[in-house]
């Protein structure tokens, strides 16, 4: 899929947006009261839950969840951004399924790695891939993910970024598409539901 042609926000879009911020700062006296150091960020998770009531983080690892909600909260707050997730960890059958369903559409494993990966290969499977939405929030991701090590990988997915801890000032390069594989060492301690890559920034090896 290639990269979508930019189009202002629509009018509807904007009064969604305006009023998610909105309840935010309605529940913040309950999120003070509930939880005096994360305040913000339970207000946050209120009111997107709204906008967002079909999402489900559960099963991130848990750095990755962490970061990901400190990203958003400060879209939230700071920017007035909105950044929901349409998907993160996947069971390895749902993923085998996705894999398998893409190949009878177009027809080859080599094409269907386009756009998805199967489960042995799949950075949704290892619990550190978030799809998110809409593609203003995924703009801010782009701009400032960095600094919570979160970052789009793959230049034909606007949607889809991946947690890659400690990479400093070497940030991943950008793949042009899933198919483009990268070198990886995988962990022999990794769980077996979901399997883990030595993490190298850079142009070098990656969990993907």
């Amino acid at each position: 899929m290639s990269e979508p042609r930019v189009t202002p926000p629509r009018a509807r879009d904007r009064v969604y947006v305006a009023i998610t911020l909105l309840i935010g700062v309605l529940v913040l006296p309950v999120a003070l009261v509930r939880r005096p150091g994360h305040a913000l960020e339970l207000a946050c998770s209120w009111a997107l839950r709204l906008r967002f009531p079909g999402e489900d983080l559960s099963g991130l690892d848990e750095r990755a969840r962490a970061a990901f909600v400190a990203a958003r909260t400060d879209a939230f707050w700071r920017h007035g951004q909105l950044i929901g997730l349409t998907s993160g960890f996947r069971d390895p059958l749902i993923q085998r399924r996705m894999f398998d369903e893409e190949v009878r559409r177009v027809g080859s494993p080599t094409a269907a790695r386009l756009l998805v990966l199967p489960p042995e290969a799949s950075s949704h499977v290892q619990g550190i891939a978030m799809d998110v939405r809409p593609r203003e929030g995924a703009r801010w991701l782009e701009e400032h993910g960095a600094r919570y090590d979160l970052f789009r990988t793959y230049d034909n997915e606007w949607w889809h970024f991946e947690h890659w801890p400690n990479c400093g000032d070497l940030p991943p390069r950008r793949l042009p598409n899933p198919a483009v594989e990268r070198e990886t060492a995988r962990m022999p301690t990794a769980p077996a539901h979901r399997p883990t890559a030595r993490l190298r920034c850079g142009t070098t090896a990656l969990r993907v």
